[in-house]
């Protein structure tokens, strides 16, 4: 049975549209032409592949503007070489956007990592979480021996970000422009709610000159 519209309160969606009016005309008291240039189009520099989490908006955490930054978001901040939706988003940010970068960005408390490191049945969701824990399988030895939960869960979140960069520069799109000598740089962060603080993983790539050979595109 549907929930009826008397049922739910309407303050918070109505709500966000005062926001937004009120968002619009305090953007446009600093600049006039704000809006008017900005609908002229988008030259971002920076692809953005995150975590779905609400408490981690690029442009916020960054300090840059709408336009700066192609976003593209899902549980975990997975690089999944049949999700057709990322490979879209990662094909038209590369080949017709033409970023210089692109970032794997996580951060430390990802509920879908921390979700990924139970036995837990949760439904739909564990066909994605199987990805996380092939990422835990490959650093068991590493990480059954740190006790701690949050610290484990951390250092998972972690090599999940440093393996989805891996996983990225797989990709037959990041390849291809890699080998047109397009200029592209794929990098790996993991954000801190708790301090606000990006931290680099220095996985970046800007070649496949490191990949293991059976990926390698001559």
């Amino acid at each position: 049975m549907c929930a009826k519209k008397d049922t739910i309160d309407s303050s918070l969606y109505n709500g966000l549209l005062e926001g937004n009016k009120q968002f619009v005309k305090d953007t446009l008291a600093l600049d006039p032409e704000y809006f008017v240039n900005l609908a002229k189009g988008q030259t971002p520099p920076v692809l953005w592949i995150g975590c779905a989490d609400s408490r981690v908006p690029a442009n916020q955490i960054t300090n840059t503007k709408p336009g700066e930054i192609f976003v593209h978001r899902n549980i975990a901040n997975m690089v999944i070489h049949t999700d057709m939706n990322m490979l879209s988003v990662l094909d038209y940010a590369v080949n017709v956007l033409e970023v210089k970068h692109v970032i794997v960005t996580g951060h430390y408390g990802c509920g879908g990592v921390i979700a990924a490191m139970t036995n837990q049945e949760y439904g739909l969701i564990d066909n994605w979480l199987r990805h996380i824990k092939d990422v835990y399988r490959l650093h068991a030895n590493e990480l059954d021996i740190i006790k701690d939960d949050v610290e484990r869960s951390d250092r998972l979140v972690e090599y999940n970000v440093i393996e989805n960069v891996h996983n990225l520069c797989k990709t037959s799109i990041v390849q291809n422009a890699w080998l047109k000598g397009q200029p592209l740089g794929v990098h790996g962060w993991v954000y801190s709610l708790n301090t606000g603080i990006i931290t680099d993983m220095k996985v970046s790539a800007y070649d496949n000159a490191n990949m293991d050979n059976v990926f390698r595109f001559k």
